[in-house]
């Protein structure tokens, strides 16, 4: 059986398991135990039911402490294995294994969201956002695509299904700060057969004024108000870039680069990475914040001094005048 006991002695197996360092493991501790505390009143069972027997009867847990009810939910997040062979590792029946995931996954989002690692979810929010002001508003924008299982329903088949990747996906657009590379929104989970632009137009994002935006060409037209973008420029139909158009996309490719440094810092947790096959419903959405906010967590603890990014208006004018 898989124990934080055991598992704190080894550093590198605990990183490979939990995708955090001990320390950082031993920051999310007190918090999540406050939160697992809120649910487990002693005058009432898990269920949020009245006791009639009093607190430590019955049948002892598996998961017998919070250090290993958290190691329990961030082994899951970061491997996804089968709820069978999670089980396993914890001497735990698949059926309890489903219980206690989905009870711990909200309690651990309400961890990082009281530490402030969570990405803002209300985009009328952004631009007041500590995360999307720290350092300086320079933000990047994308769309990531998650591969799920087919759905049974005709339908859903057809929402789901993108023709980009050939494969049925769920998708969310993210920004992320230039300086920070921390994700700092994102936008509710959508079907992947939705284009990223008629996502970010829907959302109707309010940015801080001044801000930069770094955007690829799947963002061709979207143009928030007060707000300075910037995106490759396309190869005209039947003809070439010129060598000035060339060498500025690579400049504002190679700043634009960082949001999929950042998209592959939160794809560490398999469950946003792997094929996803948790249906109960929102479930999809929940495994990708806390993600985002792992790796917000994690970019906190190993990188925190930001990185020193000129803004993307300034990058241009450097490039045209020297």
């Amino acid at each position: 059986m898989l124990t934080y006991a055991q598992l704190k002695e080894k550093p590198k197996e605990f990183l490979s398991a939990t995708g955090l360092y001990h320390d950082e493991f031993e920051r999310l501790l007190p918090i999540f135990m406050e939160k697992l505390g809120a649910h487990h009143l002693p005058e009432q069972t898990k269920r949020g039911k009245a006791r009639q027997r009093r607190a430590g009867a019955g049948p002892k847990e598996r998961l017998a402490t919070g250090e290993d009810k958290l190691l329990f939910i961030l082994v899951y997040e970061k491997t996804y294995p089968l709820q069978t062979m999670h089980g396993l590792q914890f001497d735990l029946s698949q059926q309890r294994a489903n219980y206690w995931i989905h009870f711990l996954m909200p309690i651990l989002q309400k961890t990082l969201a009281k530490m402030g690692k969570t990405p803002e979810r209300d985009p009328k929010a952004v631009a007041n956002n500590l995360l999307v002001n720290e350092n300086a508003a320079d933000l990047l924008i994308d769309g990531t695509e998650r591969r799920r299982q087919r759905p049974k329903d005709a339908k859903k088949q057809e929402e789901y299904y993108s023709g980009k990747k050939k494969a049925h996906m769920d998708k969310n657009i993210l920004l992320a700060n230039a300086h920070t590379r921390k994700v700092v929104y994102l936008s509710p989970t959508e079907n992947g057969k939705k284009h990223d632009k008629k996502i970010a137009d829907e959302n109707n994002i309010a940015y801080p004024s001044g801000a930069t935006l770094g955007k690829d060409t799947g963002f061709q037209g979207y143009e928030p108000k007060g707000v300075i973008t910037f995106q490759p420029k396309k190869k005209p139909k039947g003809k070439e870039l010129s060598a000035a158009d060339k060498w500025m996309n690579k400049l504002i490719s190679g700043t634009r680069v960082l949001v999929e440094n950042t998209i592959a810092g939160v794809k560490r947790c398999r469950i946003v990475k792997d094929i996803f096959r948790n249906t109960k419903e929102g479930f999809s959405d929940l495994a990708m914040e806390v993600a985002c906010a792992l790796h917000n967590l994690r970019t906190d603890c190993r990188h925190p001094v930001a990185v020193v990014v000129a803004p993307l208006h300034q990058l241009s004018a450097q490039a045209y005048y020297g």
